[in-house]
């Protein structure tokens, strides 16, 4: 028995949930997974898990191994690293994820730039709208927009966005300029149909929901911004996705004084041991181009 496979598997299997999630996630024939654990049990001669019917959970020897094994796999990883070379150049497999729209528009450009100028890194980019474990999902960095919560992990501040609400000139011309968030009761809306922007408003320092009529509703910020500048009605959009449009006069900002606070931009890594070389690089250089792109802020690294 490969003990170091079969702890990866475990891991894997723990990870995931269950032993059919584990095996999917290792692309790896469900009776092998299972087979593998079961090797490794009886190796050590201990149940480390409980099968149940839609999950699974660790016995207390398993809940023991389990934490020995990820520090087992990860020194032998930064060993491995050592070895290669990858703390003298960087090279190897960088691993990003970052939120769709703000990736495409302005991650992806200063990526592949880092790409082309160390021939040696390859790059694997996971566009998700959701934020994911970085060491259980092995991701290297991770843009992330809005504050952060408490954890082990380190985060530069690169930036700033703002939430806010527009409207095209021809709207506004045919139904006037709302002053106030409670005249937009009397406006038309382009909503999102999942309700992932909710219609809330700073006013006396309090947060106030006020809301237009639902005249059509999207799914994409790409069709919130084409309806609005069409004069389909007001929009609430964040200010990175409009850049464009804004500085053409194509939209207009409305009810400025209403929006709320800006939110930060993150770049979030972990740091176990040595930081890879080809992290470091990636960090020194995307931070002073995403600073450029999306405004100057000197904020020292701290943890999340």
């Amino acid at each position: 028995m490969d003990r170091l496979d079969a702890m990866r598997v475990l891991l894997a299997v723990v990870d995931a949930g269950s032993l059919s999630a584990g095996s999917r996630k290792l692309n790896a024939p469900l009776p092998s997974v299972s087979r593998k654990v079961a090797d490794l049990e009886r190796y050590l001669g201990a149940n480390l898990i409980i099968r149940t019917s839609r999950n699974l959970q660790l016995t207390d020897a398993g809940r023991d191994y389990v934490e020995a094994a990820r520090r087992i796999i990860a020194d032998l990883e930064e060993v491995e690293r050592r070895a290669s070379g990858e703390y003298q150049t960087p090279r190897g497999l960088l691993t990003i994820t970052m939120p769709i729209e703000f990736g495409h528009r302005y991650i992806l450009p200063i990526a592949l730039e880092f790409m082309n100028k160390h021939p040696e890194v390859t790059l694997n980019l996971l566009s998700l709208d959701r934020s994911v474990h970085l060491v259980n999902e092995q991701i290297d960095v991770a843009i992330r927009l809005g504050e952060l919560a408490d954890s082990s992990l380190y985060a530069v501040k690169a930036g700033e966005f703002r939430l806010l609400t527009c409207a095209s000139p021809a709207y506004l011309e045919r139904h006037g300029t709302p002053q106030h968030p409670t005249e937009l009761t009397d406006h038309d809306g382009i909503m999102f149909n999942d309700r992932s922007f909710f219609w809330n408003f700073q006013i006396d320092g309090k947060p106030v929901e006020a809301m237009p009529r639902s005249r059509i509703e999207v799914n994409t910020a790409a069709n919130c911004v084409a309806a609005a500048c069409n004069g389909a009605g007001i929009a609430r959009l964040f200010d990175y996705q409009v850049p464009e449009e804004l500085s053409s006069g194509m939209l207009v900002q409305i009810l400025k004084d209403y929006n709320g606070g800006a939110k930060p931009i993150h770049i979030v890594y972990s740091r176990q041991g040595l930081l890879t070389l080809k992290v470091r690089a990636f960090i020194d250089w995307i931070l002073p181009r995403l600073r450029a792109a999306c405004g100057n802020y000197g904020d020292a690294p701290s943890p999340e």
